[in-house]
């Protein structure tokens, strides 16, 4: 990542998600045109695009603020990777081949197979990935639940915005386990909410999601504890990169999912998706560039808070249905108290050095 000058604009970062916004549509437009031959069609197509693009945004907010957290202790080399990389694997990995892969499973069929059902029988394509949605829901929970318990369970966190509780899960953060032992407490507590085969798929899907993360963690682990024989550009990079792609994908199974209750065709959800992956992606590098989580101090913890409402959301989806809207607006509602709460921080802390100022001023006449 280049460091902008001080002329830079916010608006500045989002030049490339400007241009895809624009590319996007155009093509949304076109499919709707071929797909329906009327003008009607082709505004709904349109509009449909542009409403995934938003509910993206809206969900995935907190997950580039998680990003830009991660990514500001990473070497340039790594950053630039993921900034390319990681936005083909967002883009194409999680909205194109993901919802083809789960369908490639679930259907047992071949791969050209499910290219085809999702562009000839979308109705039976988007039931195959409606009946995939508890797995889903229950390891991406899990996946998010650990990285927001992680972090409040840090006994070296000494910033804590609901000071009550954060403080207590500081301390209890001694206690080896003490978030995986929730985790599991949790798990068990919903599985007998379910019945028969249901709680056997969550419970393994939840322990497939526990697994990744603790697998994820031992990778950055190796890579910290062998840095001195790195090279210069993989030192601290591989584990946060592989770290903050799993995120993503754990971020991303909630709006691919609820994506088919607004369309069933595959390309459009890639389009409206991909259009809100390139926003979440330009606000990432506003957030590490113009080091905002420094400036505001508790808009991190507003993320974090907001990643673990979001995977209890996720828990409860596996028993009944809670609209996307609920889930994106609760997160964004976390995030702006995070930061009214920070700006109001800044502001006494302006007045607190105003008056030793004063103070001093009257001292010395």
């Amino acid at each position: 990542m280049t460091k902008p000058n001080s002329q830079t604009t916010a608006l500045s970062y989002f030049n490339w998600a400007f241009i895809v916004t624009a590319a996007g549509l155009v093509l949304g437009a076109w499919i709707g045109w071929q797909s329906t031959g009327t003008l009607g069609g082709t505004a709904t197509v349109f509009f449909i695009c542009t409403v995934l693009a938003v509910l993206e945004i809206s969900l995935s907010f907190d997950n580039a603020i998680v990003n830009a957290n991660k990514l500001k202790d990473m070497t340039p080399v790594w950053q630039q990777r993921f900034l390319t990389w990681g936005i083909l694997i967002a883009v194409f990995g999680m909205r194109i081949v993901f919802p083809l892969l789960i369908v490639v499973i679930a259907a047992n069929i071949g791969p050209i197979e499910a290219v085809v059902l999702a562009a000839a029988r979308p109705e039976e394509y988007a039931r195959i990935m409606n009946e995939a949605h508890l797995p889903i829901a229950a390891f991406g929970g899990t996946f998010l639940m650990m990285v927001g318990l992680t972090y409040f369970f840090d006994h070296e966190k000494d910033i804590h915005w609901i000071a009550w509780l954060e403080r207590r899960m500081s301390r209890f953060a001694t206690i080896k386990g003490i978030e995986i032992a929730f985790v599991l407490a949790l798990i068990l507590g919903f599985s007998t909410l379910l019945e028969g085969e249901e709680a056997v798929v969550f419970v393994h899907s939840c322990v497939y999601g526990l697994l990744t993360f603790l697998v994820v963690e031992v990778v950055g682990g190796l890579l910290d504890a062998s840095q001195q024989t790195m090279s210069a550009a993989a030192k601290g990079g591989f584990g946060a990169f592989l770290y903050l792609e799993v995120l993503d994908a754990s971020f991303s199974f909630d709006g691919v999912i609820g994506a088919f209750a607004l369309t069933q065709n595959l390309f459009i959800i890639a389009i409206g998706l991909g259009i809100g992956a390139m926003y979440v992606r330009s606000m990432t590098v506003m957030l590490v560039e113009k080091g905002t989580l420094s400036e505001y101090r508790y808009l991190e913890h507003g993320a974090f808070y907001a990643i673990l409402i979001l995977s209890v959301v996720m828990y409860f989806q596996t028993l009944m249905h809670i609209p996307e809207v609920i889930t994106g607006l609760g997160g964004a509602a976390l995030i702006g108290l995070s930061l009214w709460s920070s700006i109001r921080h800044n502001r006494r802390e302006e007045e607190g050095v105003e008056d030793d100022a004063r103070g001093r001023r009257r001292v010395e006449a």
